[in-house]
């Protein structure tokens, strides 16, 4: 491929990039900032962990019906609607006084999120060829990562300089800006037709997109096997990480400054891994990413529970960390290679839905089982089931026999590389 191909070709998804890149520093301003505002306003540790349970209930508030939405409206103009959206909630935020009104506000822009999200996976399947996702998707995980690094620091900075409120409204203006953006991306169904109903939604046609989901799950067994344990460790993952503070303090005995410090660790790693898996993607199958990135995370875990020093625990967070990004590229990539386009926002909502509902059970079973037994026990206890399922996940990807389910765009791959 000559290097003008090259570029032409990346062109639309070097635009889609900066815009996800652009709105994913803002979300970090925004979370870290709101946290602040929320424990200025109510001086209450609990009030701010409320705001970690509106996210999950709005996801299953929201995944119940925006499939059926997704699926049948032009995915780049709704994308471009949520980010406006969320710009003038998100402008409301610091105008409220009442703790209430700002959950209403924050589970409402949590909502379109979701909606976002689901719509963008449609949307970025379509316009990527499909020997240009790997490296797309490493790319995006690598702009994740950076997002992740300097995010918070940008928001400190801009602390320093200013208000949480401040950085509240240059978050509005970066989804702002990435609305802009999506506007200038192609309209890839201005000219196919979309499914239509003569009916606005309803409980008749929200029960026939279930259905459609479920006879694809069992004609699709494999395919949905994967996903699910992909989804059972990423659910273990935000369960454990909700006592990661706790475990590192009351049982690691570590300082605040001495915990700060494991922190970078996991973002030195995130980078790092973000960074090798951009470079060698074309080298990597997708199955040794998920099956073989899915087992070292919960290795880093094991290591991380097991850990009596800040060595082993920085150790397994390094490698928790530098793990995720092979496992969340691999993922994916076989998500966007396997599910049908026509019908992937009901799949994702449907289980994103579930994914939510399991995160809220399995996150207070935790909480409570920290409380009243111990944190060690919790947190191995977790690790030792996401080992399990790490285990599970990584010998039924790397099955000889399921290969062609991996295989999809190798071809592709290396005849553009020849050309």
């Amino acid at each position: 491929m000559t290097l003008r191909n090259a570029l032409v070709s990346w062109k639309y998804p070097s635009i889609l990039l900066c815009g996800i890149g652009i709105s994913n520093f803002g979300s970090w301003v925004y979370f870290i900032a709101l946290n602040l505002i929320v424990l200025d306003m109510t001086d209450s540790a609990l009030a701010v962990a409320g705001l970690y349970i509106v996210k999950p209930m709005a996801a299953i508030f929201t995944n119940v019906w925006a499939g059926s939405v997704i699926d049948r409206i032009n995915k780049r103009n709704l994308m471009a609607a949520l980010d406006l959206f969320r710009t003038v909630f998100i402008v409301l935020l610091p105008l409220t006084s009442s703790i209430w009104v700002m959950y209403s506000l924050v589970f409402v822009i949590n909502m379109a999120g979701a909606m976002f999200g689901t719509a963008s996976r449609s949307y970025i399947t379509k316009l990527i060829p499909i020997e240009q996702r790997k490296r797309f998707n490493s790319l995006r995980s690598l702009m994740d990562s950076g997002a992740f690094l300097i995010g918070p620091a940008l928001a400190g900075i801009l602390f320093l300089i200013g208000t949480p409120v401040l950085a509240i409204y240059i978050n509005a203006a970066a989804l702002l800006l990435s609305g802009i953006i999506t506007l200038f991306m192609p309209n890839l169904e201005k000219d196919h037709r979309l499914e239509q109903s003569n009916h606005y939604l309803s409980w008749a046609i929200m029960k026939k997109d279930w259905g459609i989901v479920l006879d694809f799950s069992r004609k699709s067994s494999y395919i949905m096997l994967i996903y699910f344990l992909f989804s059972c460790m990423v659910v273990m993952e935000t369960a454990i990480d909700s006592q990661e503070a706790a475990f590192a303090k009351a049982v690691l005995l570590l300082t605040d400054s001495d915990y700060g410090f494991l922190v970078s660790v996991a973002g030195a790693g995130i980078i790092a891994g973000a960074i090798v898996n951009a470079v060698f993607i074309s080298k990597v199958k997708i199955s040794h990413m998920i099956g073989l990135g899915s087992l070292f995370v919960s290795i880093g875990y094991m290591i991380f529970a097991f850990s009596n020093s800040f060595s082993l625990a920085a150790i397994g967070f390094f490698i928790i960390a530098f793990s995720l990004a092979f496992a969340n590229t691999g993922f994916q990539t076989f998500y966007q290679n396997n599910i049908p386009v026509e019908i992937m926002g009901r799949v994702g909502s449907v289980f994103g839905l579930l994914e939510a509902l399991l995160i809220i059970i399995t996150t207070a079973i935790v909480g409570v089982s920290a409380h009243f037994i111990s944190i060690r026990f919790v947190v191995i206890s977790g690790s030792l089931i996401m080992f399990a399922l790490s285990i599970w996940l990584s010998m039924l990807s790397m099955k000889t026999s399921k290969s062609r389910y991996y295989s999809v765009g190798d071809a592709e791959i290396e005849a553009k590389e020849k050309m």
